[in-house]
């Protein structure tokens, strides 16, 4: 990788996601890494900039890389996810899911809520849940090995706050961590 001109970290519910971008600006060759996986590879382009488009995640995520002229040889790279820009992707996601990072049996679980459909994600798998109305909220249970864990839902009681979910493991609350 000698024409390595960009590297993103990209958190998705199935994990976060590195993708590395070469550029040879005298051959025109664009590559693009998810992962460590090639997933494009394009050599002799006459145009040099442009945008390469691919897939990320289990959940195929649309991913776009703009690449712009900005003086003479000079070169911007921006990535794009389902076509907004990567910051405001994140601003975005961090009001749809909540996520939760934690050690259990020997080893680090991601657990990620998507609010929109509560689909819970752990290390990249979706999980099989069980939804529970309770006096307060509601209860979406699931189990990680033989731990059984559940996101209990509540109203904040203000509305511009919203519900609040919290992981419950073991009968243990875990925090919240901001992606």
């Amino acid at each position: 990788m000698t024409d390595l001109v960009a590297v993103w970290d990209v958190a998705l519910s199935d994990g976060v996601h590195r993708i590395e971008f070469e550029h040879g600006t005298t051959s025109g060759k664009r590559v693009v890494y998810v992962d460590g996986k090639e997933e494009i590879r394009k050599e002799w382009m006459f145009k040099l900039v442009g945008k390469e488009t691919f897939c990320v995640g289990a959940a195929k995520t649309k991913a776009t890389i703009n690449i712009d002229a900005v003086s003479g040889f000079a070169y911007e790279y921006t990535l794009e996810i389902n076509g907004k820009s990567l910051k405001k992707y994140m601003e975005n996601r961090s009001k749809t899911t909540s996520t939760w990072v934690l050690h259990l049996d020997g080893e680090d679980l991601r657990v990620v809520l998507e609010k929109d459909t509560m689909d819970v994600w752990c290390n990249g798998k979706k999980m099989e849940t069980a939804g529970e109305f309770v006096d307060d909220g509601t209860e979406t249970h699931f189990s990680v090995g033989n731990h059984d864990c559940y996101i209990k839902a509540v109203s904040s009681g203000k509305r511009r706050e919203g519900i609040i979910h919290t992981l419950i493991v073991d009968n243990r609350e875990i925090p919240e961590i901001l992606e």
